[in-house]
């Protein structure tokens, strides 16, 4: 008897065997084929935080943070806020020894509350709002990712003392991802062009820097994209933005000791092989051009929260047509990646095993929308029913974040499991805090 054959007989198919690519470590199927994450079976996780709600394995976030201390112990790892900002995660991160990216005074608020050492935070983003420069010159966040001149002037306004600032370059390099998510290419909103016949290029940039006493320059920065795999388009980046350190040590006199590479690391990404690229050509370069090895720091987020996190939705509605729809208590509000980007998600059955045949089916929101799918071609068993979970992997970045209260429907719970023991990290939104906001 093969495999396929016997494992029916045992209550279990090959459907129910997970990918270690997709769920955390601490994910197994129990004995009745439920599924169990970091120790706790899902149902008693539904039954006390309701669904739809997002779980974040613990462990594993704090294992993906030290896997980039340990191997890249001469770079400054900032996890990228944005991913998963808040006060749970960000304590986490800082406890494993890693410094934080943000893009606004908000993500500093939340380290603040946090207890997030400021002079391990970064703040960027292609707009700054006064507000946002004030947050972090109060808190005294250690570094400010410059992306305008009308940025900078600002904060040079705004400055007391000498506040340590960076550059953020456009390197020219295409990461080889999703147009909506590249940022390191020629005519994006982001950074300053290294092409001279650009008028907001890098000279200008570090000329209307160095005219701000307020403001100290140690470095460049640039961010080619997110979910990127390609370990080519970060070498090359590197060997251009050590030719930019060159270039404005050359024209200014000035040598700059501090290289930000970004993020956007893909959630498969080759850690290894990156820092042994990384490492060949930031020598490299360095040798070649008689500059010092800078200081480098890289911001990895979705690589860090991503496969950590799942989302469990109740079924609410199988409807059986020329297609099979899973209608779920979710949808686009908690994920609206896959309407936003193409994103393409799996999902199981959560809660029981089945000896059902696996059909293809697609898995629909609640929303009045006909986009809002949150996954195709799914094989589900046949004899999926209203009332049943269903697991979706690979949530733990950019959901949360994302999440909206389309329909008025309230951003679902962010719930931490470490060792077999849950924990509410963010509750669920209720009609009272919708409302509360709302003052007609």
């Amino acid at each position: 008897m093969t495999l396929a054959e016997l494992l029916p007989s045992l209550g279990c198919a090959v459907a129910d065997r997970l990918d270690p690519a997709e769920w955390p470590p601490g994910t197994r199927i129990g004995r009745d084929g439920e599924l169990e994450f970091a120790g706790v079976p899902v149902t008693q996780l539904a039954a006390r935080f309701g669904t739809p709600a997002y779980l974040l394995d613990e462990a594993y976030v704090r294992h993906q943070a030290r896997a980039y201390r340990d191997v890249l112990p001469e770079a400054e790892i900032a996890f990228a806020g944005k991913a998963l900002c808040t006060k749970s995660v960000l304590r986490w991160v800082a406890e494993e020894g890693l410094s934080l990216d943000t893009c606004s005074g908000g993500e500093i608020a939340v380290a603040r509350a946090a207890g997030f050492p400021a002079d391990r935070i970064l703040l960027h983003g292609n707009v700054k709002t006064p507000e946002d420069l004030k947050t972090a010159l109060g808190y005294g966040v250690g570094r400010i990712v410059l992306d305008s001149l009308d940025e900078i002037e600002q904060l040079g306004t705004l400055a007391h003392g000498r506040q340590e600032v960076l550059i953020r370059v456009v390197p020219d390099v295409d990461g080889g991802t999703h147009a909506a998510i590249t940022t390191g290419t020629e005519g994006q909103k982001f950074g300053f062009s290294l092409l001279p016949r650009v008028t907001d290029n890098l000279d200008r940039a570090v000329a209307a820097v160095l005219a701000q006493p307020s403001l100290r320059l140690t470095g460049l920065h640039c961010h080619i994209g997110s979910q990127v795999s390609r370990v080519d388009a970060y070498e090359l980046a590197a060997r251009r933005m050590v030719r930019a350190l060159v270039h404005v040590r050359e024209t200014y006199g000035l040598e700059l000791t501090h290289l930000d590479l970004g993020g956007g690391h893909a959630v498969d990404f080759d850690l290894h092989g990156y820092t042994r690229r990384l490492r060949v050509a930031l020598s490299y370069e360095c040798s070649v051009h008689d500059f010092p090895v800078p200081r480098l720091t890289i911001e990895p987020g979705r690589a860090i929260v991503a496969r950590a996190g799942i989302t469990l939705y109740r079924v609410c509605a199988v409807k059986r047509g020329s297609r099979t729809f899973v209608a779920v208590d979710g949808g686009m509000s908690d994920n609206p990646r896959p309407a936003l980007y193409g994103a393409r998600y799996t999902a199981r059955l959560a809660n029981r095993g089945s000896r059902a045949e696996r059909q293809s089916m697609v898995v629909v929101g609640r929303h009045c929308e006909s986009g809002d799918i949150l996954a195709k071609d799914v094989p589900l068993p046949a004899d999926i029913h209203a009332g049943d979970l269903l697991a979706v992997p690979g949530t733990g970045a950019y959901h949360h974040a994302l999440a909206s209260n389309y329909n008025q429907v309230g951003r679902p719970p962010l719930v931490g499991v470490r060792d077999g023991v849950a924990s509410l990290l963010v509750r669920r939104e209720t009609e009272e805090d919708l409302l509360a906001r709302d003052l007609g």
